[in-house]
């Protein structure tokens, strides 16, 4: 990052204008845009010509690699079209100041604690940054609007398949939600106040209800990016050993490039509504495995140990969507299939395997091997 302080001045114009001299199409807010699907849907918006403006939490460490390659010092204010801003979801106030200084035409709340297992050990803080959270953005929106008269300002709640649990497939947006977990608990208390505002309101208010989504950006912790991470370091000689729980859960994996889109296109619409977006597909943890080893020649089986540590109190079985609504009223539907998603990990994550093992061999990494 060229900045040691990457939130940009406050009392900066917070619509700036793109390389090409043009005015931005429309002002974009996005909470949570350091995580994967904040980066990739800050890029989407950059290439419509929009000024994206992300609200991060205060750290000791900056938590923006996944931003770092499009950010630009906000002193360039003629290029630097996007800018972030400390702020919380735990913190109406600094909510609210931040929606009236960028006065956003679109609010994306892709911000969670998102962990499912995480959520068992946290609770309390998944409940109130997820579920509580989202109402104070809900109401900071609404008192906007208000205040303002700026009634096209549009929301977007990002929602979960978690929410539907052990609720047989496939799952669409009119399935009975079952949530199993406290952080699925607090995403159904997100979409109905969602829902809530929207019809108490009249906020142009969407919840979209995605399907596991997954990429070379995903946070390592997740079973997808733990696997190709094992992968490319088992395959480079830096670890040995994988330890994984349940390997019989199936979920409906795709490109979080690829779901962004579906989010952005549900603001485009002329009336707001919820949509479930998905691949339609079914696989298993094993499954995932078999694809991820095998594309680099190596047989899981001889790597994999099952740790129970890893199974959840409640487990969600089979997670597959039905995105038909999606593909008919969007125009959405996916470009990457489950194999070319797992590649394309598996891919970035033997590179990164070979760039850690130079740093090993020349001592300056331990390669922390696992048994």
């Amino acid at each position: 990052m060229a900045s040691s302080d990457p939130t940009s001045d406050p009392t900066s114009d917070p619509t700036t204008t793109p390389e090409n001299g043009t005015t931005p199409i429309k002002v974009a807010l996005i909470t949570g845009i350091t995580g994967q699907d904040g980066s990739y849907l800050t890029e989407f918006l950059l290439s419509k010509g929009y000024s994206v403006h992300g609200l991060i939490r205060r750290s000791s460490n900056f938590n923006t690699q996944r931003i770092n390659h499009i950010y630009i010092d906000p002193h360039n204010a003629h290029k630097a079209r996007m800018k972030l801003h400390y702020a919380d979801l735990t913190d109406a106030s600094s909510l609210r100041r931040w929606i009236d200084i960028i006065s956003p035409d679109e609010v994306y709340n892709l911000a969670a604690q998102s962990h499912v297992a995480v959520s068992f050990e946290i609770p309390d803080y998944t409940a109130d940054v997820v579920a509580t959270g989202s109402l104070r953005l809900l109401e900071a929106v609404r008192s906007h609007i208000n205040e303002t008269g700026r009634t096209h300002v549009k929301y977007y709640q990002a929602g979960s398949s978690e929410m539907f649990g052990s609720t047989p497939p496939p799952q669409a947006e009119d399935t009975p939600f079952h949530p199993r977990s406290p952080y699925a608990v607090a995403k159904c208390a997100a979409h109905w106040y969602t829902v809530n505002y929207r019809e108490a309101y009249g906020i142009f208010a969407c919840n979209g209800i995605l399907f596991n989504h997954e990429s070379p950006r995903r946070g390592e912790n997740f079973v997808t990016r733990k696997i190709t991470r094992a992968v490319g370091r088992i395959k480079i000689g830096l670890q040995s050993k994988l330890f994984l729980g349940n390997l019989q859960a199936s979920r409906d994996w795709g490109f979080a490039g690829d779901y962004v889109e579906a989010m952005w296109l549900m603001l485009q619409q002329e009336k707001p509504d919820d949509y479930v977006v998905a691949t339609e597909e079914s696989h298993s943890v094993e499954e995932f495995l078999e694809a991820a080893f095998g594309y680099v020649e190596l047989n899981w089986r001889d790597h994999v140990v099952i740790d129970k540590r890893y199974f959840r109190p409640t487990e969600v079985d089979n997670l597959k969507g039905d995105a038909s609504k999606a593909k008919k009223v969007l125009g959405w539907k996916p470009k990457v299939g489950f194999k070319q998603l797992v590649k394309m990990m598996v891919d970035e994550d033997v590179e990164m395997a070979k760039r850690e093992k130079v740093l090993v061999d020349a001592g300056y990494m331990d390669a922390q091997q696992q048994p």
